[in-house]
């Protein structure tokens, strides 16, 4: 269903959506990631989204050079407003989850961080457009690049999600205005029920606790903060769907990514000593939201219901 690429080009026809994002892996090979369907899927492409569907999910991506005369937001504003069009239009109006990729997240336009104009331009589209906003907000990253367009892959379904907190944190689209003139618009976690199993989808958690970023300039402590964070909405996963998902940590893949990787021996060793298996994470270079933050996890668990 689709492809994302860190490190490596992909060819340049492939019937599917795909990303290639100059995030370096860290300790390793290229790393390519696919989506796969047991159905057969239906692809569409028009004018700068390609999206493909099987009845259940749909995953799509956009691609957007920014180019003069637009600013950021102005620029996410109309990349959202055209994904929302088509989920809506062919019937995949759930969206489950989300990532975000730009290049100089920390650096200033026009008097305004990069990031935070992203969510200002986010937050616009989706507050108009999205039913039952800000609670309909889904699991999200946003990550920045060395260079390139903004990109966004987005998975969305037929069937209402669940979208979830973490107690220990505040709702980021309910943070003070400190962090920005709008609020960043994602859910802590997502979770999808099928017959076939449950899915949940953890939002880029970092080491932040309330709204405050936390262990500012300890890279270690922030990781195990970080990890704290993912076990918290683990637990909270479990809650809501009456399984403990804590146990089913072999069955996830995490993302951690890093933005200095002088760090990367030290935020690595300090996954040997948590619930998170060190062997299900993969570890990328990428800059993130807050400068003051060194790391940040997401994650995917699928666990299958008993008789699938």
């Amino acid at each position: 269903m689709a492809i994302v690429s860190f490190g490596a080009p992909l060819p340049a026809a492939l019937p599917c959506p795909t990303l290639t994002l100059p995030l370096a892996p860290l300790g390793g090979w290229p790393v390519i990631e696919a989506w796969l369907s047991d159905r057969p899927v239906q692809p569409m492409a028009d004018h700068g989204i390609s999206l493909v569907m099987n009845g259940e999910w749909l995953i799509g991506t956009i691609s957007v050079d920014e180019r003069p005369g637009w600013s950021l937001d102005s620029l996410t504003d109309d990349a959202y407003r055209r994904i929302l069009y088509h989920l809506n239009r062919l019937g995949y109006p759930n969206l489950c989850r989300i990532w975000n990729y730009f290049p100089r997240i920390n650096e200033e336009q026009d008097g305004l961080e990069r990031y935070r104009r992203f969510c200002v331009g986010r937050h616009r589209a989706l507050a108009e457009l999205l039913p039952d906003f800000p609670l309909s907000l889904p699991a999200a990253t946003a990550v920045g690049t060395p260079y390139g367009p903004l990109q966004i892959m987005f998975l969305a379904s037929t069937r209402p999600p669940t979208h979830l907190d973490n107690p220990r944190q505040l709702n980021a689209y309910e943070y003070p205005p400190a962090y920005g003139p709008r609020s960043p618009s994602f859910a802590r976690a997502t979770l999808c029920r099928f017959p076939q199993g449950t899915t949940l989808f953890i939002a880029g958690t970092a080491s932040v606790v309330g709204h405050a970023s936390q262990h500012i300039g300890a890279p270690v402590d922030q990781t195990h903060e970080s990890i704290r964070n993912v076990t918290a909405v683990l637990e909270r996963a479990s809650s809501a769907c009456g399984a403990n998902l804590l146990a089913q940590t072999n069955h996830a893949l995490f993302k951690v990514y890093i933005r200095n990787p002088d760090h990367f021996s030290a935020i690595q060793a300090a996954f040997h000593d948590s619930s998170l298996p060190v062997r299900h994470c993969v570890f990328l270079q990428g800059d993130l939201c807050r400068r003051e933050l060194f790391t940040e996890i997401e994650g995917l668990l699928v666990a299958k219901a008993p008789h699938a």
